[in-house]
């Protein structure tokens, strides 16, 4: 369901686990630290203020770059989403929604929310090479998007842990996401390739069934890097 939640309020920020771990990103004043992940994100820190002049190649050569940056990450996650679910779930009860591989700093986080009985949002973040909690937070949710989580997950029987499985077959999975816009009854999946390449696949909430999201445009343009016969006069 592609949450970019807007935080209102911070309720609490809690050190949970131990380990190396990275600070947790939230707003809010008087947040406590977390601890470092101890895995390190793809360098990402390539000078990008005359991305403006670049013809069409050096944007191709750009692409490769972020998929070979992309392919670093998802190899160096030693712990998959699946278990980082699972590690997520026996530190704050409730429901998982989503898990995400993500850059803090300069380090990979897996960030999982949970959604609890009560209605409270959690941020968990584990660390993607030990598998241990790092830290959470909790989140104040719009009251309409719980309705739409609760609501899509009403009467379904597999879980973000076991979309996570089912789609990894497919490759490495780096997102577990609800859709909850009641257009469909699944999981969004996001999957890398050893060579970087992104795919998005939707897991039903009921079968486990593993399909191409073929609403996304990366889907049928996972090998426009090996078409050496675009002259590139298009954008």
């Amino acid at each position: 369901m592609k949450r970019n939640i807007v935080i209102a309020t911070v309720a609490a920020a809690a050190l949970i686990g131990g380990g190396t771990a990275t600070a947790l990103a939230v707003t809010g004043d008087g947040d406590s630290k977390v601890k470092q992940s101890s895995v390190r994100a793809a360098d990402d820190d390539r000078d990008d203020s005359a991305d403006d002049d670049r013809d069409d190649r050096d944007d191709r050569a750009d692409d490769k770059a972020d998929r070979a940056e992309d392919a670093a990450d998802a190899k160096a996650a030693k712990v998959t989403a699946a278990d980082a679910i699972t590690a997520a779930l026996k530190s704050v009860q409730g429901t998982a929604v989503s898990a995400d591989l993500d850059d803090e700093g300069s380090s990979l986080v897996w960030d999982v929310d949970v959604l609890s009985s009560g209605g409270a949002w959690h941020s968990v973040s584990v660390d993607p090479g030990t598998g241990k909690v790092l830290g959470s937070h909790t989140e104040q949710e719009d009251a309409d998007d719980t309705a739409e989580a609760r609501a899509a997950l009403k009467g379904s029987s597999v879980t973000a842990v076991e979309a996570a499985k089912a789609a990894a077959a497919q490759g490495t999975v780096t997102s577990v996401e609800l859709d909850d816009d009641g257009r469909t009854n699944a999981w969004d999946v996001d999957t890398t390739a050893a060579n970087g390449a992104e795919k998005e696949w939707k897991v039903d909430l009921k079968s486990a069934k593993v399909t191409a999201d073929t609403s996304s445009d990366d889907n049928s343009s996972d090998h426009d890097d090996n078409d050496s016969d675009d002259d590139g006069s298009d954008d």
